[in-house]
């Protein structure tokens, strides 16, 4: 699964601030995620049960930087776990998107995550590439 060279779909950015295409589950081949806000199809159990999905969808948003409640606990402990598991901030990421717009963060995630050896996605979950399988650092 390559970064697209082209205009991401939106649906590929969770309300939570993660992009689903650095997600690993969207970068397994064998059955690929359609990112948070499309089909359940191929979604681990707790993508398809998340909660801040539900709430986002409960109040008319698409984003949870749009909230009032924003950050919320949910934001705050899925929060706590990205920066301690993968150095990431997703309300950095949120709060990127809310400034300057879900192009410029896409194309800021595609220096990031892109494989510099085979232009495969670098899933920011378990640090390897899509294509050449490669661990990165």
């Amino acid at each position: 699964m390559k970064m697209p060279k082209e205009n991401i779909d939106t649906s590929m950015f969770a309300p939570c601030g993660m992009n689903c295409l650095v997600c690993y589950k969207h970068c397994y081949h064998k059955k690929p995620c359609a990112g948070c806000l499309n089909s359940d199809k191929g979604k681990p159990e707790h993508c398809r049960k998340c909660k801040i999905k539900d709430c986002i969808k409960i109040k008319g948003l698409s984003y949870c930087f749009e909230c009032s409640d924003n950050p919320c606990k949910l934001i705050k402990n899925l929060e706590k776990s990205y920066n301690k598991r993968y150095q990431a901030s997703l309300m950095e990421n949120s709060e990127f998107v809310h400034q300057f717009g879900l192009e410029k963060f896409m194309d800021m995630q595609k220096e990031k995550y892109i494989c510099s050896q085979c232009d495969g996605i670098i899933s920011i979950h378990d640090r390897e590439s899509s294509e050449c399988q490669e661990k990165m650092k």
